[in-house]
């Protein structure tokens, strides 16, 4: 299913997708090579925005919930997908264990896991969900929207290896982002693979760092086709030491809002792109969607009241928001029936598996879309973005610009893959 997509077809997004078509045997070959230096991570999703003149990812999550928004036409890409990277990590694998959120009540995500069970059943293991939620001592069926059930299972620790009542797997699987900390019964394990590793998890990792390695990976590619990274690039930078509920360190967030707002207006510029930009602010690390601020002048700072001031300074689990992510702000000029709408490219190991546009009717092309009241139109990536049009018109074949938004949506992968390797505390020249 391919939906009526209406987007901005002018400008340097035609240019862009144009000389990506062109190059696609030295795009993929490029690709080829950063995957024999770099590993992937085990499994990711990719927020992108298509701003007519600019596609640019604005959030990468590496423990991607929202898999049953996958078209089953995806799913024989995704099973196949799962089998490599299974191959590569334990050939001999025959368990694994999968580890939720602790949310677990919300139906769409239930199905999520019904979906991740369903790929790596069909990828040849036994798979068993095992919950952090210590509240539950034995197995408990969740009856799913579907008639179906999942069947969650209290973890037993023994010595270095973490299993469930007579489960012993290989391989352990979290579709927890660890945002509230790492749990003491994930660490020290020997000899099973934990994936994505602890430092992915949102207890430690920092969107700054993913778009620092962004940008690394941008200016690579940019050189690549002999353009202008900013085309595919967010103009980001962090700020520490904020207190949103004493006003401690707003005039540093304020200059930063200033300095990226001055850089965009010359691009914009530059460009003669007539909009006027704007700055995202948001927690640097997860956020579920929330605490997340449009600014259009760093003035409007000055008059951030109590309750702004109380959605930016605390998250879902009650943590407190001290650094921040300023973003250069990528608006979004596509819509499905009139309703603002934003693509998210899925993917396991190296490979595009699917995505969907997520679409909210509630919200402007410059808000954030990833909130209550959000729904979700399936695309067909595992035909269209593998399986470009040659020859067709820039803007003009929705298998190109699906293509084009799996090629961006994996080098955001591969930022991760250059972060996970930067952050590693086992690394010898992490610091």
């Amino acid at each position: 299913m391919v939906p009526h997509l209406i987007t901005a077809l002018t400008g340097p997004i035609n240019e862009l997708e144009q000389r990506v078509l062109e190059s696609m045997p030295a795009i993929e070959r490029w690709f080829r090579l950063e995957w024999m230096e770099h590993t992937p991570p085990f499994y990711s999703s990719v927020d992108l925005r298509n701003a007519g003149f600019k596609l640019a990812p604005v959030d990468t999550n590496l423990f991607p919930g929202g898999f049953n928004n996958l078209t089953p036409e995806m799913l024989p890409l995704a099973v196949q997908a799962a089998m490599a990277a299974i191959e590569k990590i334990c050939p001999e694998a025959k368990n694994l264990l999968l580890i939720p959120e602790q949310h677990f009540r919300n139906s769409f995500y239930q199905m999520n896991l019904a979906t991740l069970v369903r790929i790596f059943t069909m990828a040849g293991l036994n798979v068993r969900l095992g919950t952090l939620d210590e509240s539950i001592k034995e197995p408990t069926t969740i009856a799913l929207p579907d008639a179906s059930t999942l069947t969650l299972e209290p973890l037993v620790r023994q010595r270095s290896r973490l299993m469930l009542k007579d489960f012993d797997p290989c391989t352990i699987l979290l579709n927890n982002d660890l945002s509230a900390g790492t749990p003491d019964v994930l660490t020290h394990l020997h000899e099973q693979y934990l994936l994505p590793p602890l430092h992915a998890g949102w207890g430690v990792r920092r969107k700054s760092q993913h778009f620092r390695a962004y940008e690394e990976v941008a200016k690579k590619f940019a050189k690549l086709l002999g353009m202008d990274p900013w085309l595919i690039y967010p103009q980001s930078v962090a700020v520490d030491g904020l207190d949103f509920d004493t006003g401690q360190g707003l005039d540093a967030l304020q200059a930063q809002v200033d300095a990226v707002l001055t850089k965009t207006r010359r691009k914009y510029k530059e460009y003669g792109i007539q909009e006027k930009p704007f700055v995202v602010v948001k927690p640097d690390s997860g956020s579920y969607g929330m605490g997340i601020m449009t600014v259009r002048d760093a003035k409007d700072l000055d008059d951030l009241g109590r309750r702004a001031r109380n959605k930016m300074g605390a998250l879902q689990d009650g943590r407190s928001v001290s650094q921040v992510l300023v973003q250069e702000g990528v608006a979004t000029h596509e819509r499905i029936h009139e309703a603002v709408a934003e693509p998210v490219v899925y993917m396991m190991d190296r490979y595009v598996v699917g995505g969907f546009y997520r679409v909210h009717a509630e919200r402007a092309e410059d808000e954030n879309l990833n909130a209550p009241g959000s729904s979700y139109v399936p695309l067909a990536f595992a035909h269209s973005s593998h399986l470009p049009a040659p020859g067709e018109k820039p803007g003009a074949s929705a298998p190109n610009r699906f293509y084009m938004y799996g090629v961006i949506g994996r080098l955001a992968m591969l930022a991760a893959s250059y972060e996970l390797e930067a952050t590693d505390p086992d690394a010898e020249d992490y610091a």
